[in-house]
């Protein structure tokens, strides 16, 4: 579904990516993981388009994503929820949700992707007439995937979704994206929770200094010694 071929970016002339190459395909759950500074946020903003690229290529399924506006992206099936959420504080939950089913394919399938948002975070019907920005942490964060969920992605990038959340907060947002991947839809996860991203993923990569270092099945990337130790604290 997407593939990206020696991609590198570069800020100032530093390069923030270097020659990275990954794969995701359609229904699998990637996680990317790795320390703050490796260029895993630099990543998905070259994927959405809001940062081009020095060299490389990016594909999604038949598409040069290169050659592609970034505000047509979307409409492709792309959805990208953020670092930091970026909700729209003073529109309404709702408000919110209708935003992020502007894409076509969003609006086609608005009422079946609403019934799915409410049934993943109940809270969210609850609240949905609140404004966005009065919602605590972690109703932000189920706000800002449900938004993604509202374009009826065909693949969904998910940035830190786990950032500045309580433990139990935490899980209960890697309980529902697990759910997403059951019931089909393909994920791209960068998380900083290591055990959490490598554990539910199918495949991972590992990123450092702008470089994949590492890569595997879950299975090969817990067992690694590397990752034990590093990441895992093992």
């Amino acid at each position: 579904m997407l593939t990206i071929d020696a991609l590198t970016v570069a800020y100032g002339g530093l390069a923030a990516l270097s020659g990275v190459s990954l794969a995701v395909r359609e229904g699998q759950f990637v996680s990317i993981v790795g320390p703050n500074g490796a260029g895993k946020t630099t990543l998905f903003k070259t994927i959405s388009g809001t940062v081009r690229p020095a060299a490389g290529s990016i594909r999604f399924e038949d598409c040069d994503l290169l050659d592609i506006a970034p505000s047509e992206r979307a409409h492709l099936g792309i959805a990208h929820v953020p670092e930091g959420r970026q909700i729209f504080p003073t529109l309404t939950v709702m408000e919110n949700l209708e935003m992020g089913a502007y894409p076509v394919p969003g609006r086609r399938n608005w009422s079946r992707n609403l019934e799915r948002i409410f049934a993943l975070f109940p809270i969210l019907a609850e609240r949905r007439g609140q404004a966005a920005g009065t919602l605590s942490g972690g109703e932000q964060q189920m706000l800002a995937i449900s938004r993604g969920i509202a374009s009826s992605p065909r693949l969904l990038m998910l940035d830190e979704p786990s950032m500045g959340l309580s433990p139990r907060v935490a899980d209960l947002i890697f309980e529902r994206i697990g759910e997403l991947h059951r019931d089909g839809l393909t994920i791209l996860l960068v998380e900083q929770r290591v055990a959490e991203a490598v554990e539910s993923c199918d495949f991972g990569y590992v990123l450092e200094t702008g470089r994949v270092v590492l890569e595997g099945s879950h299975q090969s990337l817990l067992a690694d010694d590397r990752i034990r130790s590093v990441y895992l604290g093992m």
